[in-house]
């Protein structure tokens, strides 16, 4: 079973989309409160590819966790503390930050906040040779 547009796995079926980021960002205002203080959308998901809409309220923290793949973090609102290997990076507005895979990070908000995630997702073969897994296929 489907829905329009996307496979049972959430998989999009077409191959072009486009997005209003800031109408994104808008409608994941409705969606508040927010458990845990933050929002996540994923607007892009394709077998090899990831775009997932995170906000985040003043003071929510994304726990330390992975992808499996590697990604990139854009800072559309706000500004946020992204840790990773010891080291903590502020971002805001305009600021693109890249990840490889597997590398385990936290985020937390310092202001209400909005980033785009864009994951190279791994084909099956290369994900079934990780040692450990991270969210979801």
């Amino acid at each position: 079973m489907t829905t329009e547009g996307f496979a049972e796995d959430g998989t999009m079926l077409k191959d072009v989309a486009q997005f209003d980021l800031s109408q994104e960002m808008k409608d994941s205002e409705w969606k508040k409160p927010w458990e845990a203080g933050h929002y996540a959308k994923t607007l892009f998901k394709k077998s090899d590819l990831r775009v997932v809409l995170i906000s985040m309220e003043t003071g929510a923290r994304l726990k330390e966790h992975h992808a499996d793949g590697a990604i990139s973090v854009q800072v559309l609102k706000g500004s946020i503390r992204f840790s990773t290997q010891g080291e903590s990076h502020d971002l805001w507005p305009g600021n693109v930050l890249m990840l490889g895979a597997s590398i385990k990070h936290e985020v937390e908000a310092l202001e209400e906040s909005a980033f785009l995630v864009t994951i190279a997702w791994p084909d099956a073969e290369k994900l079934e040779a990780l040692k450990h897994r991270g969210y979801g296929t």
